[in-house]
């Protein structure tokens, strides 16, 4: 049975009809090509729980759908269900409480960290203001929690519900840890896993719960989500040092200037020599990041061989995911959920 929305449908919402919640690259399509129906049931779902009676609610709804993206984590979740085999339609609202999950992290975070630019495009706090992207994404969190209690499983909810409290943790570790070049690679991991993989480890772990796969089942599609998560964070370091900003949707160093001392900077700082050091930390201290300082920063992470380290423990992070893949009974589903492995570690956006 398909949930039924309580909110208004789009017919005749200006602007809604249109909007299509389509993926950056090639590659996310091709992941999805198996679950394309359902990702499409998603996009819709999405697209009718972001009506609201408040016209600065829709239009920045309307704008954060336009902006697209790799919709990585609502897939997981159809994924995840699929390749365990649910017969009912549950996934869909599930993977759009996962999306509004991830779509309100980011409003709070560009916020934080005074964000200009994602997925190619003005932040909503850039476009709007600060208190607009705050709120509004207080209403994308509370609008998840609604379909959640239609959903209605317990279960389900209180993995919700201790996810979101370990993202708003992770957020409080990642803004102790700015600017301070003290931070060891161990509070970076705990920042990684409480702000990044754990989302993705819900992801997982609610498709198979829908889908009614057992504990021991669900408990490895979570770990997989863990690790996969894990690494996609990873790869985001290393491409914030290694990328472009056409590539990426936003600028190049953006972590830097934020004063995030990601890994491939603590470790740069742990292998390189005392001038470059005291640059490093100059630069992560600075309120502001010349272009000039910037380029020499890049310089020593990647002289240092932090991108290397740190592709590496991605890499480690992809096997261990694999490996909780194993013992799922084959199926396209699985072989998605394996392709998603490869596409975390290879890309460059």
């Amino acid at each position: 049975m398909r949930l039924q929305s309580r909110t208004r449908p789009t017919q005749g919402v200006p602007g809604l009809n249109s909007l299509k919640l389509s993926p950056k690259s090639e590659m996310s399509q091709q992941l999805r090509a198996i679950v394309e129906d359902d990702f499409q049931a998603v996009n819709q779902y999405v697209i009718d729980q972001l009506y609201s009676e408040v016209e600065l609610v829709e239009s920045i709804g309307h704008y954060i759908v336009e902006a697209g993206g790799k919709r990585l984590r609502p897939l997981l979740v159809l994924l995840a269900a699929k390749s365990c085999g649910i017969e009912d339609n549950k996934h869909i609202p599930m993977a759009a409480v996962i999306e509004f999950i991830h779509t309100a992290t980011l409003l709070h975070d560009d916020v934080v960290d005074m964000s200009t630019l994602r997925r190619g495009r003005p932040t909503v706090n850039a476009e709007w203001n600060n208190p607009s992207s705050v709120l509004v994404g207080d209403f994308i969190y509370s609008r998840a929690f609604q379909v959640l209690v239609r959903i209605g499983s317990l279960r389900i909810m209180e993995i919700i519900a201790d996810t979101t409290n370990k993202i708003a943790e992770g957020e409080v570790l990642q803004l102790l840890a700015k600017s301070n070049p003290e931070s060891s690679e161990a509070d970076y991991m705990r920042v990684i896993e409480n702000k990044t993989a754990i989302l993705f480890k819900a992801a997982a772990e609610c498709g198979a719960i829908l889908a009614g796969a057992d504990v021991t089942v669900s408990n490895r599609l979570g770990r997989f989500g863990m690790h996969i998560g894990t690494a996609f964070q990873l790869i985001d370091d290393v491409l914030d040092y290694r990328g472009d900003t056409e590539a990426l949707g936003k600028n190049v160093g953006d972590d830097l200037a934020e004063g995030k001392p990601t890994l491939p900077l603590l470790y740069a700082m742990a292998n390189c020599g005392p001038d470059d050091v005291t640059l490093v930390k100059q630069s992560l201290a600075a309120e502001t990041v010349s272009p000039e300082q910037l380029q020499n920063v890049i310089k020593i992470v990647i002289d240092s061989g932090a991108l290397d380290y740190t592709q590496s423990l991605a890499e480690a992070q992809v096997a261990e995911s694999r490996a909780c893949l194993a013992e799922l009974p084959a199926s396209g589903y699985r072989d998605s959920l394996m392709a998603m492995v490869d596409f975390a570690i290879n890309r460059n956006s």
